[in-house]
């Protein structure tokens, strides 16, 4: 399999992907991503080159957003100061569920955030996603703390607040990387 910076001709298959995983975390009973994703919003992502696709052959596997940019209201002022990546957006195929490939792109994200001179890969998951959430845990990351005020509507109720985050490092990921190299983070 091999992962690439997404272009804008992918913007069709990155919006089918949340669909089809908001259904399948519908029929798992969770209102996760029950949302429509603003497609500008996630064009404008593409153009600024953090969106990424796994391609197994000609299908799309999976899809990963790694951008050194927090979303407001979550991480503390100290924890900016550090630096960090951050994953947004980890969506992985039906067809190619069950093989850990999130695990694997979990592994490219914390290898691509120490090669930009990330000392952190941070995330933050479903504040009622319990198994995401148990997910993230098993593949290294510690919880941090859950945000449950400061959602993006008047300030009201967060969806999307349980913090994590695991130390960067150098790992094996099995992709071919068609990817450029990552630009070095600023300095905060």
């Amino acid at each position: 399999m091999r992962i690439c910076t997404a272009t804008p001709a992918d913007l069709s298959k990155l919006l089918a992907f949340r669909e089809e995983a908001a259904a399948w975390l519908g029929a798992l009973g969770t209102d996760q991503w029950k949302r429509p994703y603003p497609a500008d919003k996630l064009l404008a992502t593409i153009d600024d080159g953090v969106v990424f696709m796994v391609r197994d052959g000609e299908t799309t596997a999976a899809t990963i957003t790694l951008t050194p940019e927090a979303e407001d209201g979550l991480w503390s002022g100290a924890e900016l100061s550090e630096p960090s990546m951050f994953v947004n957006k980890l969506t992985v195929a039906r067809t190619h569920a069950g093989k850990d490939l999130g695990g694997r792109l979990l592994d490219w994200a914390g290898d691509r955030a120490y090669r930009s001179g990330a000392a952190w890969l941070r995330l933050d998951a479903w504040t009622t996603n319990e198994p995401l959430q148990r997910y993230y845990l098993r593949h290294g990351f510690e919880h941090i703390r859950t945000v449950t005020e400061g959602g993006a509507v008047n300030g009201g109720p967060r969806v999307s607040g349980w913090l994590a985050q695991r130390p960067t490092q150098p790992m094996k990921h099995g992709f071919v990387d068609d990817t450029a190299a990552p630009k070095p983070l600023r300095s905060a």
